[in-house]
């Protein structure tokens, strides 16, 4: 994954969305821990080269909450791989050449990935 991404992550809760951004955050070199935005929005983390930011909508209303927070900045820094958990929230204003991550509980051990719209 490239600087400039953006993947937006859809599932339900216990889905699997935080647990898979974890994995791609370690395997992308971030030391921190990572844990889930959901109260403060917004993380970030120093990558090897650029930031990884990790955002979780699932307390905004609507796209404008998004737009009143800085999120198109961050949309479009090209030094940045952007993970989106709750993506549908904010499904307007996501770039043209987002990567789509939709998960799906099966049962305590298993989970379902579909992967779409892979233009990175």
């Amino acid at each position: 994954m490239k600087p400039g991404a953006t993947v937006a992550f859809y599932g339900d809760l216990g889905s699997g969305k935080t647990t898979l951004i974890q994995f791609i955050a370690k395997a992308l070199g971030v030391r921190d821990e990572i844990t889930s935005p959901t109260f403060v929005i917004q993380k970030n983390y120093q990558l090897p080269k650029g930031r990884l930011i990790h955002i979780d909508c699932y307390r905004l209303e609507s796209k404008k909450d998004a737009v009143e927070l800085g999120f198109l900045d961050f949309l479009a820094d090209k030094n940045s791989i952007n993970l989106i958990e709750w993506a549908e929230r904010i499904e307007e204003i996501l770039p043209e050449n987002t990567l789509e991550i939709h998960l799906k509980y099966l049962d305590q051990n298993r989970r379902e990935y579909r992967i779409e719209n892979i233009k990175l």
